[in-house]
């Protein structure tokens, strides 16, 4: 099938949902994300009462994994470059996307939309201008906050008031006080549309008071009723095994005699920094560390506790809160891959209550909604 006809298709589809904006008795809010990757911010939107109506992402093995897993998701999978978002237009309540920043080389010389052409953040303000939802949500890493000494995010701010929206004050949320098992931040930019700010009025979720830790996510408790399931992982190399055996649940490289530190660290051991990541052992009592797109990186180590071995698939997908009947498709680097690009499922659920409490108004949304 071809993109156009594609489009055609899942557009014909959306037209069927009633939306808040169109039908007042209505109680379904709809979405569309873009950047979807694995799923982690949809399924949370989904748990906390969001229909998605399109999911639009480039890489096959992660748009396999979204039709395997909801088969009733319409994923398009193609360049954002490449779709028309016009015909959703007013016909959708909020529009999320985790755009890439990487492309900014330089930002902030007051250009505004401008200064962000021939970078994704252009194509996902274009889908924004193009589809005009109720809301909008932009998801990164906390560095945004500093990327280009802040010019970046000034130019961001700017462009968002250029398609017609109020940015709510942008805030870093910590998943582990949010139901994750981890140390995860992740700035998220809300905004609404400028004629509707009087009547849409959105709080940040708010966090508890503990921190969830890495037992919490692996073994039978308050976040699963049982143990994390057996699956496939990467291995040591037996050198590297044999290095790791030394280091103690929640240690690092410090923990190793000096020798040996020296020589698994090489050049790295002389530089400044902290350098926690290296030769890293999680521990049981504290959230993981952020995961990466693979457990068994040099600069970044995610050993499991107990065993001498990098976290496994399923390790990975419950320290990101996925269920564990999600299934990620692809080989095992591919499935490491989408799952620590994604939203936490339960942090995206946090901050999809609060949007939908946004978007009906308090007196109409229960507090004990899915």
């Amino acid at each position: 099938m071809s993109l156009f006809n594609e489009s055609k298709d899942i557009i014909s589809k959306a037209k069927k949902v009633s939306v808040i904006g169109n039908d007042t008795n209505s109680q379904i809010a709809t979405s569309i994300e873009l950047f979807a990757g694995a799923g982690g911010l949809a399924l949370g939107l989904e748990q906390a009462g969001f229909h998605n109506i399109l999911l639009n992402e480039k890489d096959k093995w992660a748009c396999q994994t979204l039709r395997h897993n909801r088969p009733s998701w319409q994923v398009l999978e193609a360049p954002i470059e490449e779709v028309d978002f016009k015909p959703y237009r007013d016909k959708v309540d909020l529009v999320t996307g985790g755009f890439p920043c990487q492309a900014f080389s330089y930002a902030g010389s007051k250009g505004g939309f401008e200064d962000t052409r021939g970078t994704l953040f252009f194509e996902f303000a274009r889908a924004v201008q193009e589809v005009r939802p109720k809301i909008m949500v932009g998801e990164n890493v906390r560095g945004l906050l500093n990327h280009d000494k802040g010019r970046t995010l000034a130019t961001i701010k700017q462009v968002i008031d250029d398609i017609g929206y109020e940015l709510v004050e942008p805030k870093v949320l910590h998943a582990k006080y949010y139901q994750v098992p981890q140390k995860r931040e992740r700035l998220i930019l809300v905004a609404i549309r400028k004629d509707l700010v009087d009547d849409i009025h959105f709080t940040w979720p708010e966090p508890e008071e503990r921190e969830y830790t890495l037992a919490d996510g692996l073994k039978a408790g308050v976040l699963y009723d049982n143990d994390v399931p057996l699956s496939e992982g990467q291995k040591y190399p037996e050198k590297k095994k044999l290095v790791l055996d030394l280091v103690p649940a929640g240690g690092y490289w410090r923990d190793l005699p000096e020798d040996i530190a020296k020589a698994y660290m090489k050049k790295s051991y002389y530089l400044g920094g902290g350098k926690t990541g290296m030769a890293r052992r999680l521990a049981w009592d504290a959230p993981s560390l952020t995961l990466t797109c693979s457990p068994a990186q040099n600069q970044t180590e995610r050993c499991h506790p107990d065993e001498t071995r990098p976290l496994t698939v399923r390790e990975y997908a419950r320290i990101q809160t996925f269920p564990d009947a999600w299934v990620f498709a692809g080989s095992t680097s591919q499935q490491y891959k989408q799952i620590g690009n994604a939203v936490p499922v339960n942090l995206a659920k946090a901050l999809g209550r609060s949007l939908l409490i946004a978007l009906k108004g308090r007196k109409t949304v229960q507090e004990d909604e899915p």
